[in-house]
């Protein structure tokens, strides 16, 4: 039986994250077989916007949406909004990958991830986007303050 997930309609402030996450990527790409071929943007509870670029490695470098997560904490950013990837030479938004899923929902499992749909571009909840995911749990990872969605 599959799972509905709940889809919702972007705002005047998701628009301006995806043009954020556009313009970083679309001054800093290095062309289609680059190393730097998306970038991404997140909002934190307080408004600011913060970039990241991926840095393409065959071993698994990170995601672009990996590096604005770690751009946000670093300028103190502690509870997060919204998400958005964006491919260079105009592909546009792009869902996370799997493993940038599963990071959301441990560590920021209220945000919200812009991506694109059969609808058009709409905003989802990770926790709605990944219904049967696996919760790490502070127990389990055996760190203190883990975060689980509840």
């Amino acid at each position: 039986m599959p799972v509905a997930i709940n889809l919702h309609p972007l705002n005047d402030e998701d628009r301006e994250l995806i043009e954020f996450a556009r313009r970083i990527v679309d001054a800093n790409t290095d062309g289609p077989d680059g190393v730097h071929t998306m970038g991404a943007a997140v909002r934190g509870i307080d408004g600011r916007m913060f970039g990241g670029l991926n840095i393409f490695h065959f071993t698994g470098g990170p995601c672009a949406e990996l590096v604005a997560l770690g751009h946000a904490r670093a300028e103190g950013a502690r509870e997060l909004t919204t998400i958005v990837a964006v491919g260079n030479e105009g592909r546009g938004p792009v869902g996370p990958c799997g493993r940038d899923r599963q990071i959301l929902l441990d560590y920021h499992p209220r945000i919200r991830v812009l991506l694109p749909t059969s609808d058009g571009m709409r905003s989802v909840r990770i926790v709605d986007l990944m219904p049967l995911a696996a919760v790490r749990t502070a127990e389990a990872a055996g760190q203190h303050g883990t975060p689980v969605v509840d």
